[in-house]
């Protein structure tokens, strides 16, 4: 009589090891899918077309250059790099505005109210050295 529940027993024992892994996987993850129209988004700006797009001020004078984009990790905000002063890339100085503060009309990257030394007295940008 002992055989069947030794049987039972190490079947019990074999279901619980084998499905170990599935419990130490935990709750199911989802995904969360969001619809976007696409015929508005295809009228948007492409990175490729924005970086390297002249900066100017309101009075239609350049001030800088956008050398890049950044998302910020966490919060998922998007960033201008912005390149500043210098000749043939000697010299410049990089900072970042957040893209929020960039008006771009007719083809035209404003940042209102800026000037080249207020870029110029943002703190310096480095890349991150990965």
């Amino acid at each position: 009589m002992q055989k069947p529940s030794i049987i039972a027993g190490a079947a019990i024992l074999s279901a619980v090891v084998l499905a170990g892994p599935v419990w130490a996987q935990g709750a199911p993850q989802t995904v969360s899918i969001e619809r976007v129209d696409v015929r508005k988004l295809s009228a948007g700006y492409r990175s490729s077309k924005i970086v390297g797009s002249p900066v100017v001020n309101d009075a239609n004078e350049k001030i800088g250059d956008i050398e890049d984009l950044l998302v910020e990790p966490s919060d998922k905000v998007l960033f201008a790099v912005l390149s500043v002063g210098g000749f043939l890339g000697m010299g410049e100085h990089l900072v970042v505005v957040p893209f929020s503060s960039l008006q771009i009309t007719e083809n035209r990257v404003i940042l209102p109210g800026g000037t080249k030394d207020e870029l110029k007295a943002l703190p310096e940008f480095t890349y991150a050295k990965k």
